[in-house]
């Protein structure tokens, strides 16, 4: 064990090693005792086991020298007693089946040896062990908010008190649906493993939007007084470098890092000193991350170089480029946003797509051809609910000189929006009407 120079390791210095370790480690120690215990739930549990026993043991003997080993180990003891009991209880059950003892008792779970040589991190699986891992949490058997609870949870490390914070919900909330979802995997029978070569790119699509749906909340946090949920948007961005570099040869999700990239870049522009929301034509561009626009450019390339075509996360990516690469609004290829989005439509068609390409339509041609494919969704309904449409109508219709209908529109979409930061911005726009 490692002590602190100047004496014991204090509680506070063994909490914040032991949150490090288990984020940058979480995926890799509950993936590989799942392939050891064969078991998702039970791989889960005894890994907050480990992780609560190893608060009290660092504070009184220090971070030993290899962390993760000290909690795999720790963790696989805890299985090897949960194996041990459940065989006993198995035992039990047999015997009062059967009190005359006739045949043999059976086991409902194999116990494994308990040897110091066998443990269960093979730096040759841990890969495999990661991958796995995702497409178990991910798995279709599970509702989508149990797949991002579940997620955030086993594959990046993040506590249920991190989970419900970020998505304004409530820790007791968060945890059931943890809990629900476990029991799911193991009534469902869902087996701790890659799935076939033939299903993995079908199931990869699933993986790819629980991490989407992640970075969209922490880029624009859907209510709540913070526009931005940058912390939860980053960890998405984490959780995506590790896919691609487990998937290398997938050109979407090299798409889906790179809108992340290109996406995150503008963070640092997009509120104000006192966490307001600023909108694109005001922002002050040399805030922009540089880096960020970088490495979300050569993701494009990444993706492009596999001979694929770029997919709907790639043709986003590539949008968000087109923001990225010019110096103003008025400098944006606007003709070239409106080309990919009537791509992205056709591969991934959506009410929001259209209201999209509406948007570009109106930067490339003027508000009047865009107004009439907003009017189109407005009278298929299939956005109702939703602030966006009617916050963006009432923008053309301001451009177009009929502030009356266009201060009513932005009115309704400030109902709508359940974030305050952009109602702020909607009941200003409609105030400035008159």
């Amino acid at each position: 064990m490692s002590q602190a120079a100047d004496g014991p390791p204090t509680t506070e210095a063994a909490r914040r090693a032991v949150e490090a370790v288990w984020r940058i480690e979480s995926a890799r120690i509950v993936g590989a005792l799942a392939r050891y215990t064969r078991d998702f739930e039970l791989a889960e549990d005894v890994a907050q086991e480990a992780v609560a026993e190893a608060l009290l043991a660092w504070s009184g003997d220090g971070v030993p020298a290899s962390p993760v080993g000290w909690l795999l180990a720790t963790a696989r003891r805890r299985a090897i007693d949960a194996f041990r009991r459940r065989s006993a209880l198995a035992e039990r059950y047999a015997v009062l089946a059967n009190p005359l003892g006739e045949g043999e008792a059976t086991s409902g779970a194999a116990v494994p040896q308990d040897r110091s040589d066998d443990l269960p991190w093979d730096p040759d699986r841990v890969d495999d062990d990661v991958l796995a891992l995702m497409f178990v949490a991910c798995h279709p058997v599970l509702s989508p908010e149990a797949r991002v609870a579940l997620t955030l949870r086993a594959v990046g490390g993040l506590t249920s008190e991190e989970i419900a914070r970020a998505f304004l919900s409530t820790v007791p909330t968060v945890q059931a649906r943890i809990t629900r979802a476990k029991k799911t995997i193991a009534a469902a029978g869902v087996p701790f493993g890659l799935p076939p070569a033939a299903e993995r790119r079908e199931r990869l699509g699933g993986i790819l939007n629980v991490l989407y749906v992640i970075f969209t909340e922490g880029s624009t946090a859907t209510a709540g007084d913070r526009l931005l949920r940058a912390d939860l948007a980053y960890e998405a961005i984490r959780l995506t470098r590790k896919l691609a570099a487990l998937l290398p040869r997938e050109p979407e999700v090299h798409g889906l890092l790179a809108l992340f990239e290109l996406t995150s870049a503008r963070f640092p522009a997009r509120t104000g000193p006192d966490g307001e929301a600023v909108l694109l034509e005001d922002q002050d561009r040399r805030l922009w991350d540089r880096s960020a626009i970088r490495r979300g450019l050569a993701g494009i390339g990444r993706a492009s170089s596999l001979g694929r075509g770029l997919g709907p996360y790639g043709l986003q990516a590539a949008i968000a480029a087109c923001h990225a690469s010019a110096s103003s609004v008025a400098e944006t290829d606007w003709e070239r946003i409106v080309l990919l989005y009537e791509a992205l439509g056709r591969v991934a068609p959506s009410p929001v797509v259209e209201l999209n390409r509406a948007v570009a339509v109106a930067m490339a041609h003027g508000p009047r051809q865009a107004l009439a494919m907003v009017d189109e969704l407005v009278a298929s309904d299939r956005l109702s609910g939703s602030h966006l449409l009617p916050s963006v109508r009432g923008e053309l219709l301001t451009r177009l000189d009929r502030n009356t209908e266009a201060r009513a529109e932005l009115e309704l979409a400030a109902r709508l929006c359940r974030n305050l930061r952009e109602r702020s911005v909607l009941l200003r726009k409609a105030a400035a009407l008159g």
